[in-house]
């Protein structure tokens, strides 16, 4: 009789191994489960494993699912208007975005989160095997304008959203007059850099940080010849953590 002939374990993707492991300590949880010798702390431990599996496996999904939705995501024009400048507005990246995310499995929601300081806006990107990332911001009421309490509720939480899905997809934004093409690669700043942009925008009046993501999109894509300018000009915006009478 001919001796079956199976894949061998190297050749397989890291994604079906993650999930012959699971399967394999599922088969161990019911043998375990069936016999009455095997105590309480054993099983959870098994089920501990069976947890950690399964989130591995989610996790590689994301990652696998993401990196191919990248290649996807056009840059989005900015056709939204303000004193300091273009932005892309929230309809223009959400009609954009959605169906490309749809096709890669992935879904954002979002929660609003009213607090002494301002108003919290986080994004959750989820994807269909389980795995989720999440990114907050944290915006004063945008009161410019003469905008009524409402108003101003509303204007915050759109430029929130706006912000972090931009940042959990990473996408970037482009002016209206390039036709779509991009200019010539440059370097971008350090993620130390990065850090220290990200800080001193959430500290600007909510027109600033507006004018930030419609040029830039992120702090990860600000061109390193424009740190140290901006670096300035974003410390005479920033607001004190601490004001008093």
């Amino acid at each position: 009789m001919a001796t079956p002939i199976h894949p061998k374990t190297a050749d397989q993707s890291p994604i079906t191994q993650s999930t012959q492991d699971s399967t394999a300590i599922i088969q161990v949880i019911e043998r375990a489960a069936l016999n009455p010798e095997v105590d309480i702390d054993k099983m959870e431990r098994l089920l501990q494993m069976q947890e950690r599996v399964l989130d591995r496996q989610a996790l590689m999904a994301y990652s696998a699912a993401m990196a191919a939705m990248q290649t996807e995501l056009p840059s989005i024009a900015e056709r939204g208007k303000t004193n300091n400048g273009h932005y892309a507005t929230l309809e223009d990246i959400v009609d954009t975005v959605r169906p490309i995310m749809k096709k890669h499995g992935f879904a954002v929601s979002f929660r609003i989160q009213t607090q002494e300081s301002g108003i919290q806006v986080t994004g959750v990107l989820m994807h269909q095997d389980g795995h989720r990332e999440e990114t907050s911001m944290l915006l004063p009421a945008d009161t410019s304008g003469s905008k009524n309490a409402v108003q101003a509720f509303g204007s915050s939480t759109s430029y929130g959203k706006r912000y972090v899905l931009c940042a959990l997809l990473n996408i970037t934004t482009r002016g209206q007059d390039d036709n779509g093409h991009t200019a010539a690669p440059v370097k971008l700043v350090t993620p130390f850099q990065a850090g220290q942009i990200r800080q001193l925008i959430a500290a600007c009046p909510p027109a600033t940080q507006e004018w930030f993501v419609g040029k830039y999109g992120d702090a990860e894509q600000v061109p390193r010849g424009d740190f140290d300018k901006l670096r300035a000009s974003l410390q005479k915006r920033a607001q004190p953590h601490h004001q008093h009478p």
